[in-house]
């Protein structure tokens, strides 16, 4: 009788794990991976961990280097894993998409790294969804996967433009594994990002959530923008050997104009805050609310052409002149679009000239641009039940 009671109870009762039974009252968990080229990707990150945040969900961040310390100074209350990406060598000097395209055995290890050691991740920290923001390893059969990414057509040097379908293609082999795509851009009109975020054929699991900034978000907080400091501000961000060539070049020309200005070197590593010959004053990193502060008491940006900086610069409605990084063909596309538009004036690094920037710039006023966020609220609270 013992053991035909003790089946009976086995068998009605079956044995079902703590965290099964736990899991209607647990919050749930998505870990967040952005790109480390640059602290660009993890700045975008910044409105999506917001809302993840806001629906109650609990999020681990997985980064690494300059985007890892960005991330941390926004967000202290989450957890932090380090998550090294694929280490790129960039050119001093050509293009950078023919640099990469050397490397693709490369990256190919690197993206095949990457996801055996997201699989260590996911062993440890068991989440339900996974934010990836442009890295391609990053998906997993045992739990809702999401990749973002600006860049479904990449742009090809013109010698090599006949490859732009096939590398196309490639790409979205690995974005089919992801179970939805998040574009940051608005579908209509070709958006902000023109061809990059509108390629002829767009993943049929893609959605375009809205361009993101760092800069919108809580606005009720601010008191009224305040005054005109300085004549320019100058931000510096992306991969080095080029982001400190650029330091370099700007300092000389701000020197040389006679102009008051604040640089922010993007070094989140560093705690500096300096004055140079009384005008040019040299910040090393500024968090979110000081970086909007000292954005809106200037009356001109001088910054890179990438994609989260222009997000943010039509989020503040701010003018701009753009340098794009010599040989990256997104930025040198994006870039070269503002311009035709007659929204930001640009020119090129090897002949930055901040004078005859400053006559040019006169035509071209900048443009108001801003996201709702309605489509990812929604998106995130169809995730979070």
């Amino acid at each position: 009788m013992p053991r035909l009671k003790i089946f009976w109870i086995k068998t009605a009762f079956p044995a079902i794990p703590l965290r099964e039974v736990l899991k209607p009252m647990i919050s749930r968990k998505v870990l967040v991976c952005p790109l480390d080229w640059g602290i660009g990707h993890a700045s975008r990150c910044v409105p999506v961990i917001r809302k993840f945040l806001a629906a109650g969900m609990r999020v681990v961040i997985a980064a690494d280097g300059r985007p890892l310390e960005f991330l941390k100074s926004e967000f202290p209350q989450c957890r932090y894993v380090r998550f090294p990406g694929i280490r790129i060598r960039y050119p001093e000097k050509g293009s950078m998409i023919r640099k990469i395209l050397l490397q693709s055995p490369k990256m190919l290890l690197g993206i095949c790294r990457e996801h055996r050691v997201l699989k260590r991740i996911v062993r440890l920290e068991k989440p339900d969804i996974i934010f990836s923001d442009n890295r391609y390893g990053l998906w997993s059969r045992e739990t809702t996967c999401i990749f973002m990414t600006h860049q479904l057509e990449v742009q090809m040097p013109a010698r090599l433009k006949i490859f732009q379908s096939l590398v196309r293609r490639f790409i979205y082999r690995f974005i089919k594994k992801y179970d939805a795509c998040w574009i940051p851009d608005f579908e209509l009109n070709q958006g902000l990002a023109g061809k990059l975020s509108h390629p002829t054929v767009v993943p049929p699991h893609a959605v375009y959530i809205g361009t993101l900034s760092r800069f919108l978000e809580n606005k009720s907080r601010y008191g009224p923008e305040p005054e005109i400091a300085y004549d320019f501000m100058a931000i510096l961000s992306g991969p080095e050997p080029q982001r400190t060539l650029f330091e370099g070049i700007l300092l000389r020309e701000l020197e040389r104009s006679g102009k008051s200005a604040v640089v922010v070197l993007g070094r989140t590593e560093e705690q500096q805050d300096i004055m140079l010959n009384g005008r040019i004053r040299v910040i090393s990193h500024a968090e979110t609310d000081r970086m909007r502060e000292l954005i809106l008491q200037s009356g001109m940006i001088i910054c890179r052409a990438g994609y989260s900086s222009i997000m943010d610069l039509v989020s503040l409605g701010k003018r701009a002149i753009l340098v794009p990084t010599p040989g990256q063909t997104e930025q040198e596309y994006l870039a070269r679009l503002l311009l035709d538009k007659k929204i930001f004036f640009s020119l090129p690094q090897k002949s930055f000239d901040l004078t005859y920037a400053m006559e040019m710039s006169v035509n071209y006023p900048g443009m108001v641009l801003q996201n709702d966020y309605a489509v990812l609220e929604e998106k995130i609270s169809a995730l979070s039940r």
